[in-house]
């Protein structure tokens, strides 16, 4: 039977007017148009291991397969519990205040909706990920946003302090910080907690690339200060950790009285998260040198890219963490950021990404960013291309 359109779907009100098709799809579809080398989209062109897919594919056919507890398998809660202990002395009962996500974006959506009301605001640090302020207007919050300094993107809490008014919900932040690569320090978490010391603001943490931190710098996460912890959701994510984004499987550790608020949104939201890559996980952790091997095993992938791209007309800004690196190409071009990364894809074989898209206006700043996270082979490929600039 032939399906006609003859009919109007009725009117709606969009509830995401800003909305369009992401920047990160639009120059993935542009790069694979015109055979670009992709480092544009943020996620690894390797495999993880093959133990921990062994182990998932063990998990279904032991018959795991059916649905996990709500807040996530015990075994992989207990799991994440003794990693945080480890790495930063916060002991979480994986009982009440760890719950497994689908995924850092849903674990993001779900706090915010769980906690922040109609009429609130909410400080972002700008630039930032491009999922935060959806979020926001979903929960008929305001989005304010503070804009990081311009010259070591780094935060400037003066100016988080002047944003802070009767009606702050929660500030969310972001370390390390993607786009940038910058990585927050104990002064900044010190400053923070005695910032919000007081008030009810709450804390939107996303730590999702907690473990790639480089040149001997320690992540400083907001679990490390008990004061902070008190007020903050920590967020993190399996599939950056493990090179396997596409199982979408993070965590959230809260206090009970935010976690109890966070389940009452996530069992509605998604209910529970695929149970054989749980069961896999969990037995995955045993094993930390995974993790604490990280820093090493992309900080190599940035060194080897920056040195690549030294003798060129890019100016690279500084990279303490995550794996992308951003540079400034204005001795190369006076286009927009925008432009200049469609020029790069179309012309040069080169995607990236242009820095406006984690800001809510257009930037001057002309800065793009390029993810590392790829096979030598795709790196050389790149720069062999990029170093004709």
């Amino acid at each position: 039977m032939t399906i006609t359109r003859d009919f109007a779907a009725p009117p709606v009100t969009t509830r995401l007017p800003k909305v369009g098709t992401t920047i990160f799809t639009v120059m993935s579809a542009l790069a694979q148009q015109h055979g670009a080398v992709n480092l544009g989209q943020g996620f690894p062109d390797f495999q993880g291991d093959p133990a921990l897919v062994d182990a998932v594919a063990a998990a279904m056919r032991a018959g795991h397969n059916q649905y996990p507890p709500m807040p996530g398998l015990m075994s992989l809660r207990e799991a994440v519990a003794g990693k945080i202990e480890s790495l930063h002395g916060a002991s979480y009962d994986p009982d009440r205040e760890i719950t497994i996500t689908a995924g850092a974006t849903q674990a993001i959506l779900t706090a915010v909706l769980a906690l922040v009301h109609p009429g609130d605001e909410v400080i972002v640090l700008e630039p930032c990920y491009d999922s935060y302020e959806p979020a926001l207007t979903l929960a008929g919050a305001t989005t304010v946003r503070v804009p990081l300094d311009p010259k070591t993107l780094h935060v400037d809490m003066a100016r988080v302090a002047a944003a802070l008014t009767p009606r702050t919900r929660a500030i969310m932040v972001n370390t390390p910080h993607n786009p940038s690569g910058t990585v927050w320090n104990a002064d900044e978490r010190r400053q923070l907690r005695d910032l919000l010391r007081g008030t009810n603001v709450l804390v939107i943490s996303d730590e999702v690339y907690e473990h790639m931190v480089f040149d001997g710098q320690p992540h400083i996460s907001v679990c490390g200060d008990p004061e902070l912890a008190a007020r903050s959701l920590l967020i993190s994510s399996f599939g950056k950790t493990f090179h396997v984004t596409g199982w979408k499987v993070g965590y959230v550790a809260a206090p009970p009285e935010l976690m109890a608020e966070f389940r009452k949104v996530h069992q509605f939201n998604v209910f529970t998260v695929n149970t054989p890559m749980q069961q896999g996980l969990a037995q995955y952790l045993a094993n930390p040198a995974p993790y604490l091997d990280l820093p090493d095993f992309y900080q190599a992938k940035r060194d080897l890219f920056r040195a690549g791209l030294a003798p060129t007309k890019f100016r690279l800004l500084p990279c303490e963490g995550t794996y992308f690196q951003c540079v400034d190409y204005s001795r190369i071009s006076e286009l927009e950021d925008d432009a200049f990364c469609r020029w790069l894809t179309e012309e040069i074989g080169v995607a990236a990404i242009p820095l406006s898209a984690f800001h809510e206006q257009p930037t001057d700043q002309r800065i793009i960013r390029f993810c590392f996270a790829k096979q030598e082979a795709t790196l050389q490929a790149a720069l062999a291309r990029l170093q004709g600039l």
